[in-house]
């Protein structure tokens, strides 16, 4: 794979967001485990594997077509396949540093998981004074919690860990 393709490839990836949260790349979420490409005789098979956030989310099939299309654009491109795989599983941990940015813009908290808890910190003030209002939230990934010290509801992705 050329350097400019693997530029154009990681490029159209981080502009697939996640369809709930649409300042945060599926890259920056930490979803895509792999990325090749192969030559063939027109152009290039390209093969990305995505690791989902949470079994059973409903936006999974989305979050592929959009994959697809995105990497459909690319010259020179012939063919996309786009799996997902669950093995290794998604942790939070895979989420970059401008994926929690992201979320903090989104109103979501980010997560943390420190020695053996889940620690929430308010995204609009930052504030730790908060409470569970809610562990389901409107999503899977998501609870609803309240901040005391600026009085906003606002929602906080759950940590996932294999060490839970």
């Amino acid at each position: 794979m050329t350097t400019t393709l693997q530029y154009a490839i990681r490029e159209a990836l981080n502009g697939v967001k996640d369809p709930e949260i649409d300042s945060v790349s599926i890259l920056d979420l930490g979803m895509v485990e792999t990325m090749d490409a192969e030559a063939t005789e027109h152009g290039y098979l390209v093969r990305v594997t995505l690791l989902p956030t949470f079994l059973g989310c409903p936006a999974l099939e989305i979050i592929k077509k959009n994959t697809e299309s995105a990497l459909q654009v690319i010259p020179n491109v012939e063919q996309v396949d786009v799996q997902f795989r669950f093995d290794p599983p998604w942790t939070s941990d895979r989420i970059t540093e401008q994926g929690m940015q992201g979320l903090k813009e989104f109103g979501i908290a980010p997560p943390r998981f420190e020695q053996g808890k889940w620690e929430i910190d308010c995204p609009y003030c930052g504030s730790t004074y908060v409470t569970m209002e809610n562990l389901f939230g409107p999503t899977a990934c998501r609870s609803i919690l309240y901040c005391k010290s600026c009085k906003n509801p606002f929602e906080a992705m759950k940590p996932v860990s294999t060490l839970m």
